[in-house]
């Protein structure tokens, strides 16, 4: 009954005893509001809801797209070895938590001993055997135990939100990666029809020249305008297939065709993108949460490296069976047992113990600063993305007025050339303004949109499922 007695007490002292600091959220500069969350006039602000909060089919809503994201979502490679970290994460808790517990082992030996016939004594012959099971704690009085379990479960989280991290990052890149293929879809498509056009005025320019109506100059100058557009097609055929090949690796397939939905221009664009509260910011980004549970794990370290200061306590027992005679194991006189405890206080470790400290303090130090940085990096992600977002919608607007202007002025060079008012140099200016325009226009749309995705990934959306 006293080492029940014991016993009990230690376990009851062990479970209030630890030596390390509690973790405390770090306070960090949160501003009011986004710089760049310039609202409308006469309309107010939604601070309460976010962009991020949306689920990702909800932002983009082409259906192609949806299935383009599904399915590198299942077969992702970057994201299986994401979700294998976790996978081992997991398992190291367990490891590092069963120290808390008692090791039981149970042992079985058979021996048989003769020694031959001597001057003095007789053969002798006997045998023996045991059957025993054994138990070693080492009480976890200071805590060391539970404050490895603490780190162990706070990198397990971290993993976890890495994941989350790996998700929201792979859902940008392959709506990113789908919105250029089809800008380049679009490229190709003007070029082609660009093509067809001034291949039917260099047909009239030549034929106007065999008339003696015009000159060889104009039919050289109407051909330059004739390969300038057949030589960007071999070039924006490359860069699909490239495109096709650099989607097909973030679905997780080999290099091959990518199945098209919506336009380029029927793609949906909010007309009103909030940005929500900045204090949420640091819930919802997976980046900022897996700072903050390495910034946990550290902390708890430190009282793993403390806990060495003090005595290892260990209790150890050993129970079971010996007899000379194996019939005799379990009967009559055989049972043994043994119960020990020791008490190990580290003297001199030449300074071993206090840079172990040192070094676990010196860690969380440095998560600490990781975080504080990962933070102030967020508000600045979300303050860049919102700017774009505002800035390129209105150069994509002066680019249509550029487009609409260089096109016109465009057919207007051709009315007077075929009016005889002016030459075909004219033509050739226009026309290579309005390729150029047209060309560009595209390139403000898709800026427009990748300006859309940048900005619900710095919000933290896209691994909400």
């Amino acid at each position: 009954m006293k080492h029940c007695a014991v016993v009990l007490s230690a376990v009851v002292l062990t479970a209030g005893c630890t030596v390390g600091p509690r973790y405390k959220r770090p306070s960090v500069a949160v501003p009011a509001s986004y710089r760049g969350a310039v609202p409308e006039q006469g309309v107010q602000p939604q601070i309460s809801a976010s962009l991020g909060d949306q689920k990702w089919w909800e932002v983009f809503q082409d259906e192609q797209l949806h299935k383009l994201i599904s399915t590198a979502l299942q077969q992702n490679y970057d994201l299986h070895i994401a979700a294998s970290r976790v996978l081992e994460a997991q398992a190291q808790v367990g490891i590092t938590r069963a120290n808390q517990f008692p090791t039981l082992s149970g042992g079985a030996a058979i021996a048989g001993i003769r020694t031959p016939e001597s001057k003095f004594l007789p053969a002798f012959e006997t045998s023996t055997g045991q059957v025993n099971v054994s138990a070693v704690w080492e009480l976890d009085f200071w805590g060391k135990f539970r404050s490895a379990t603490e780190a162990a479960r706070a990198n397990l989280l971290g993993s976890e939100w890495g994941r989350q991290e790996v998700v929201s990052t792979l859902v940008a890149d392959v709506a990113s990666a789908y919105f250029q293929l089809r800008a380049l879809d679009l490229q190709l498509e003007i070029s082609k029809h660009t093509l067809d056009s001034r291949q039917e005025s260099l047909r009239l320019t030549r034929t106007l020249a065999d008339g003696g109506s015009t000159s060889l100059l104009d039919v050289r100058q109407a051909e330059q305008l004739v390969f300038t557009a057949s030589a960007e097609i071999p070039a924006v055929e490359q860069q699909i297939e490239q495109q096709e090949n650099l989607l097909s690796i973030l679905l997780g397939q080999n290099p091959s065709d990518v199945p098209r939905g919506q336009a380029l221009t029927a793609q949906y664009q909010p007309t009103e993108v909030p940005s929500g509260l900045p204090s949420a910011l640091l819930e919802r980004r997976p980046d900022i949460r897996q700072a903050e549970e390495q910034l946990v794990a550290a902390n708890a370290e430190i009282g793993v490296a403390r806990a060495a200061y003090f005595p290892q306590i260990l209790l150890s027992g050993t129970g079971g069976f010996q007899s000379s005679a194996l019939s005799n194991l379990f009967t009559g006189p055989a049972g043994a047992w043994s119960f020990g405890a020791s008490l190990t206080q580290p003297i001199f470790t030449a300074g071993r113990l206090r840079s172990g400290v040192r070094l676990a303090e010196a860690r969380q130090k440095t998560a600490l600063l990781v975080y504080q940085q990962s933070v102030q990096a967020a508000f600045r992600s979300v303050s860049d993305a919102l700017v774009a977002y505002r800035k390129t919608r209105e150069f994509r607007i002066q680019e249509e007025f550029l487009f609409q202007s260089a096109r016109d002025a465009a057919r207007l060079s051709h009315m007077r050339y075929t009016g005889g008012v002016s030459g075909y140099l004219e033509v050739l200016t226009n026309e290579t303004n309005s390729f150029s325009a047209e060309l560009a226009l595209v390139q403000a749309r898709l800026n427009e949109l990748l300006a859309l995705v940048q900005l619900y990934e710095a919000l933290g959306g896209g691994w909400q499922q």
